[in-house]
């Protein structure tokens, strides 16, 4: 018999370690602890969120940052993306932490719903730090990323993404939206652009604007307008 069984994920060339539960016969599995490789060993990283939001750079076109929950704890991460012409009769689609399927299902969105001439085009997507992240909340992030370096224009600095992203180019709504609002506020984020849906189900005096859309196209209003 196995009482737990856990996981200890992270990249080689990363210093961040997941440690993730898989089974526990005597409580949840939704938790995971969040570590550091140092010179002294592992230590425990507080505020995950703070740590891979530290080297993101300012005003930089693809540049996002998004909201993905790892068990109870949401954690902000930021995901780039990098669009350009492509000299090959297939186009490389390349994805580091994320769902690649996924990936491409955003693409396929974009070009038929938006119109967006990415079939020609190169494009790279990366979750930083080493993380993966398999939520479809980060879907609408993803989508303003690749707009964003398609077009060449930088989001706003202080915009935090959330949302789902449907086959009709609608944003569906996603769980626990109150703790990742939170979560934006304790960072100083100024904006979260959400699913309307969310935004009707109340949010309470929360310290920070909220901007509900309903689909793709009014999310890249408001992030890269």
């Amino acid at each position: 018999m196995v009482d737990v069984v856990l996981y200890f994920e992270g990249e080689r060339h990363q210093s961040f370690r997941v440690l993730r539960g898989v089974k526990n016969r005597f409580g949840s599995t939704n938790e995971i602890g969040i570590f550091q490789m140092g010179e002294t060993g592992l230590r425990e990283v507080e505020n995950p969120s703070q740590l891979f939001l530290g080297e993101r750079p300012a005003g930089v076109a693809g540049s996002v940052v998004v909201s993905a929950m790892e068990g109870t704890r949401p954690v902000l991460v930021e995901v780039q993306a990098l669009v350009a012409p492509s000299s090959l009769a297939t186009p490389r689609r390349m994805t580091s932490g994320l769902d690649n399927g996924r990936v491409a299902m955003i693409l396929a969105v974009l070009e038929k719903r938006m119109g967006l001439q990415l079939q020609y085009q190169d494009t790279y997507v990366n979750a930083v730090g080493g993380v993966r992240i398999q939520e479809p909340a980060v879907d609408l992030g993803i989508a303003v990323a690749i707009v964003s370096s398609f077009r060449d224009r930088a989001p706003g600095p202080r915009d935090l993404l959330v949302g789902e992203v449907g086959l009709a180019g609608e944003v569906r709504g996603v769980s626990r939206i109150e703790n990742r609002v939170n979560e934006a506020v304790k960072l100083g984020f100024s904006r979260v652009i959400l699913p309307a849906s969310n935004l009707r189900t109340g949010l309470g005096q929360a310290k920070i604007e909220l901007i509900g859309v309903a689909s793709v196209a009014e999310a890249l209003q408001y992030a890269i307008s």
